[in-house]
């Protein structure tokens, strides 16, 4: 097992090796920036002396826990994507991190980030969950992230919902492609609470096929510049808004008038022509007198002869005839 320690630091080529004038221990108090990704570590040891670490490259590696990282108050950037970690955990002391990489793992809920006060990234994408799983966010993380958070990424988790998500009120990237996400009303009404949002990635979802998808969150998200990787231009979107403005302004009048009684809904007839105008009295048996008789509606029919040659003997059989047809 590969073990991130202090002596596989002194032993590392691109650190300590080249810095022979110092000693181990001031070469490590100094030292700001680590990089051991894609080294098959398993685990972190003590790295106690490196007290004023700032950034931690530790991403394509086989760690399974997140640990002995409580010394590090002054990180500000942990990679630790593309791992074997199964639960965010043991950073309640990393009072300065500002961007956390955890993308590429096996998380299933998101929590225990409710002490980091200054976290504004937040990369959890592609988690390799099991069939039927979905990544889940605790409401009390969300809460905790509402002052800071300005980038979240959770693409492709099978996340269906986002209820939760509209605390994060100083939000400026979204990037939640490639998940469930279907219901339009419910991500207008999350969108409304993100003033601050900037650019934004839901492609690959559901909802992306519902009519008037891209009108609806432009006129939602009035700063949104770049939505699916295409740019908003402001001559389009101050269009959608002005439109948006206009319907609900004659959908207002149109319901202030129901109101009022000022609308007045008249009876359904089968013959438009024949719905009441305006002022006009409604009356069925002045509709119905404008019928055609029925007679008029009647097939012509022609009729033949009787077999007498006596125009009176014709009269006779054509007047049985008619009668006959008629009665």
């Amino acid at each position: 097992m590969v073990r991130l320690t202090t002596d596989l630091i002194a032993k590392s080529s691109n650190h300590f090796k080249n810095k022979r004038s110092h000693s181990l221990s001031q070469y490590l108090k100094r030292l700001t920036h680590l990089n051991f990704s894609n080294k098959n570590i398993e685990d972190i040891g003590d790295l106690s002396m490196c007290r004023n670490l700032t950034v931690l490259y530790l991403y394509d590696n086989q760690i399974t826990h997140i640990c002995n990282l409580g010394f590090a108050s002054n990180l500000t950037h942990l990679y630790m994507q593309n791992n074997n970690i199964t639960h965010i955990e043991n950073l309640s002391n990393l009072q300065k991190l500002s961007k956390l990489y955890l993308g590429g793992n096996s998380i299933t809920v998101v929590e225990g980030l409710e002490q980091l006060k200054e976290l504004k990234e937040l990369h959890l994408e592609n988690q390799r969950l099991a069939p039927g799983e979905k990544l889940l966010l605790d409401p009390r993380t969300l809460l905790s992230l509402a002052e800071s958070l300005c980038v979240l990424n959770i693409n492709n988790n099978n996340i269906d919902e986002i209820r939760d998500l509209a605390a994060l009120r100083e939000l400026q990237h979204f990037s939640a492609a490639d998940n469930k996400l279907n219901d339009m009303e419910e991500l207008e009404d999350v969108f409304s609470h993100w003033p601050q949002l900037h650019q934004m990635d839901l492609s690959g979802n559901p909802v992306c096929q519902k009519p008037k998808y891209r009108d609806r969150l432009i006129t939602v998200c009035k700063r949104l510049e770049d939505l699916d990787g295409k740019e908003i231009n402001d001559l389009s979107r101050q269009f959608l808004i002005n439109w948006k403005a206009s319907k609900e302004a004659k959908k207002k009048v149109k319901d202030e008038q129901i109101m009022t009684g000022q609308l007045i809904a008249y009876p359904l007839t089968t013959d438009l022509s024949m719905a009441p105008h305006p002022g006009q009295n409604y009356s069925h048996t002045k509709v119905l007198h404008k019928r055609k008789p029925l007679q008029s509606l009647r097939p012509r029919m022609r009729v033949r002869s009787g077999p007498s040659d006596s125009d009176s003997e014709a009269r006779k059989y054509r007047h049985s005839a008619l009668t006959l047809f008629y009665s």
